[in-house]
């Protein structure tokens, strides 16, 4: 009888690690192929993990609502099979790489391995760091002895992300008072700066607010997402750049065309589309804005993957990908908006479906807002957004001079990474998408 070792899988370039939330299956179980063995959940989706092979499950690795990297063993199958085999989740197969041979590139501050232990480095006292701990460290000027003092809450006391960000959080709020003393200075050095205390993170500690305040514990999808917002800024320089644009052409052509659009097509249509492919045509005019960094080199993209930032019913983010949006009509890109929106409401979204976007579309004016200055999504290296349409009195150029009149007008912003795209890129995309929305053919068919 073989063994056959089924591990975690790999959701994403990006995605090193996955929650396990339920085990469908319990020892002793029969299974057959397909069938769901567990439930897991990363920052990015929860999905279902089946079976590779029938069999009986003879082992479970891991409990419910632990933490497993990926490529770990989750679970040991029982099969007929002659000889032992170790295979991957159906779900996990890994995508063959594009065209232009590059395949989508992880956070900048996250490994891109599909296991952790095979690449962890290894500290003096022998304990083991992930890459993404041993770049925060570096990040935040965290030598190693201080480094080996940090608690873990990981498995075998392995320190985590969450368990460096709140050590790096508290070291830094504490009083220099507490620090220790300094170093004795070496022969060719001028002058010493005293290094920071090692403190382990404090234990979490119980609120005494009064009765008027309400304490809510973040779930795990709102922890992630303030994780990976705090590892973006702290990667990436910010900056924004604003424009304006009269889309009067473009409202009075939807107004015009929407019920008879939807006949056609069974879809409502929406802006949102409409905005996905003036970008999908910008990048392409701009292509340096499809990008994302890995150190010192600079990926450039050929595959225009537009993600478009959904909110779920819990006040939560999530971001399905429209794949190839380029090539993709009108029509096309309405059916993917709708599909990818209706679904990710529902929390139906595949993993696939959240992974290997280029650039990113926010839209904040479905809130009400006509700006926004949005959070860079890494590893990409921008993100527009787009604000509410208002209408308000502007100066249009006519034949016979200036007039004000009543147009509908609109802000859009784009966050950039200053590393690589420089005002003038950003600038230069970020209107010319606003241009394209200005020359909107209201006469366009159906």
């Amino acid at each position: 009888m073989a063994q056959i070792e089924l591990i975690m899988p790999k959701m994403g370039e990006s995605i090193m690690e996955a929650t396990i939330l339920r085990w469908v299956k319990k020892v002793g179980d029969a299974v057959k192929a397909d069938e769901t063995i567990l439930e897991i959940a990363t920052d990015k989706v929860d999905t279902e993990v089946p079976s590779p092979v029938s069999g009986v499950i003879t082992q479970l690795m891991f409990e419910e609502n632990e933490v497993v990297p990926v490529g770990k063993v989750i679970a040991i199958i029982a099969t007929e099979a002659a000889a032992t085999e170790v295979k991957a989740t159906p779900s996990v197969a890994t995508a063959p790489p594009s065209d232009n041979g590059l395949s989508a590139i992880p956070m900048a501050t996250e490994m891109q391995s599909a296991s952790l232990t095979a690449v962890a480095v290894v500290s003096g006292e022998g304990r083991f760091y992930s890459p993404l701990v041993k770049n925060i460290a570096k990040t935040e000027n965290i030598s190693q002895a201080e480094l080996d003092g940090v608690g873990g809450t990981g498995q075998e006391g392995r320190v985590t992300k969450k368990d460096i960000l709140e050590y790096v959080a508290q070291r830094d709020n504490r009083p220099p008072a507490a620090a220790e003393l300094p170093t004795a200075p070496k022969a060719s050095e001028s002058f010493v700066v005293a290094p920071k205390a090692v403190v382990a993170p404090a234990a979490p500690t119980t609120s005494t607010a009064s009765g008027n305040v309400e304490i809510i514990e973040m779930d795990r999808m709102r922890r992630l997402i303030a994780d990976h917002m705090v590892m973006s800024k702290q990667t990436s320089p910010h900056v924004t750049s604003f424009v304006e644009a009269d889309v009067t052409n473009l409202v009075n052509w939807r107004t015009q065309v929407k019920k008879e659009y939807q006949t056609r097509y069974g879809e409502n249509l929406t802006f949102t589309p409409i905005f996905i492919e003036a970008v999908a045509r910008a990048i392409k005019d701009f292509p340096m804005i499809n990008s994302s960094v890995e150190g010192t080199k600079i990926l450039l993209k050929k595959d225009i993957n537009i993600g478009m930032a959904a909110a779920l019913p819990s006040g939560n983010l999530i971001v399905p990908v429209i794949k190839n949006a380029d090539s993709l009509n009108l029509a096309g890109i309405t059916k993917a908006v709708n599909d990818l929106a209706g679904r990710a409401r529902t929390n139906q979204l595949k993993p696939d479906e959240v992974q290997g976007g280029t650039f990113t579309l926010t839209n904040v004016g479905t809130f009400g807002n006509v700006m926004g200055t949005p959070i860079i999504n890494q590893p990409q290296v921008a993100i527009l957004a787009v604000g509410a349409i208002r209408k308000r009195p502007a100066v249009v150029e006519t034949e016979f001079g200036d007039v004000i009149a009543i147009r509908q007008m609109m802000f859009l912003s784009l966050s950039y990474d200053h590393r690589v795209v420089d005002g003038f890129l950003g600038g230069s995309f970020l209107r010319r998408v606003g241009d394209y929305l200005e020359a909107f053919d209201a006469k366009r068919a159906v």
